[in-house]
């Protein structure tokens, strides 16, 4: 037992990623208890998905190693914004602090992939899924991949967190992410409760409605205040949503992984503040 506990506190890549994998397991056989999708279409619908799992985890672990050495470079040198925000060497200030500023550049990071448009090209992939559920997580661009990755590298490098802090927003983050994107949506009264700070399933399933001005809105990812204090928060009902992105509904285009793949690379014309083959 101390040798395995030994392992996982010394390797915390690997425990993310059992973490990781293990509430989305536990989330999509959960689903599939009360989904009215049908278990061959959800298999299927999940085959897709989960393949963009090896185009993008070697992305991830590769430039992972990046931001490790950025954080230890910036923490030796006293580098970093952290540094300028008093009682910063109280460990909740701390913490608290970067975790909220994180969480602030990953909304800035969200509307910049929806405003820039060669950006939106690689995220709609993300969009273009007709059935949102656990597996939509992992429904990303390793073109998408590598530019948040780096994107992280940069707040990394201005904010200066320790390795602990971003150990730590990762997990918030993965279970944030997992769970908004699960089918499971919680109760009006519940949603309003939690939604007041935290991003649920309720509002960022409006976030993957087909059409505008949805589509812009909900952007937050962990903390909802940002939508809030930005103006981008919006409420929809769920007998209202319908998931995709309105110039790519074509179950033969992103229903199979090779056309999805090669989406961002086609040529396309804008419509709707959207993009159309």
């Amino acid at each position: 037992m101390d040798e395995l506990r030994a392992f996982f506190s010394n390797h915390e890549d690997v425990t993310q990623l059992i973490l990781y994998a293990a509430v989305i397991t536990t989330l999509w056989f959960s689903e599939t208890l009360v989904s009215a999708y049908g278990i061959k279409n959800k298999w299927k619908h999940t085959k897709v998905n989960s393949l963009f799992i090896f185009t993008a985890l070697p992305i991830q672990l590769f430039l992972t190693s990046f931001i490790v050495y950025i954080s230890v470079w910036a923490n030796a040198h006293h580098w970093g914004l952290i540094n300028f925000i008093p009682y910063h060497k109280n460990v909740w200030v701390y913490y608290i602090s970067l975790f909220v500023l994180l969480d602030f550049c990953e909304y800035v990071y969200h509307v910049v992939m929806h405003k820039i448009d060669t950006l939106w090209k690689f995220h709609l992939v993300h969009h273009s899924d007709l059935h949102v559920d656990v597996s939509t997580t992992v429904r990303e661009h390793p073109g998408e991949t590598c530019v948040r990755t780096c994107c992280l590298m940069l707040w990394t490098f201005l904010l200066g967190p320790a390795i602990g802090v971003l150990i730590l927003r990762q997990t918030f983050q993965s279970i944030s992410n997992v769970s908004a994107h699960t089918e499971f949506r919680l109760s009006p009264r519940a949603n309003k409760i939690i939604g007041f700070l935290f991003i649920t399933p309720n509002l960022h399933h409006v976030h993957h409605h087909h059409e505008l001005p949805y589509t812009d809105c909900n952007y937050g990812d962990v903390l909802s205040i940002w939508d809030r204090i930005f103006g981008t928060y919006t409420e929809l009902d769920r007998d209202q949503t319908v998931f995709g992105i309105d110039t790519h509904m074509d179950e033969n285009i992103n229903g199979k992984f090779l056309n999805v793949i090669k989406v961002p690379f086609q040529k396309l014309e804008r419509k709707k503040d959207h993009f159309k083959v």
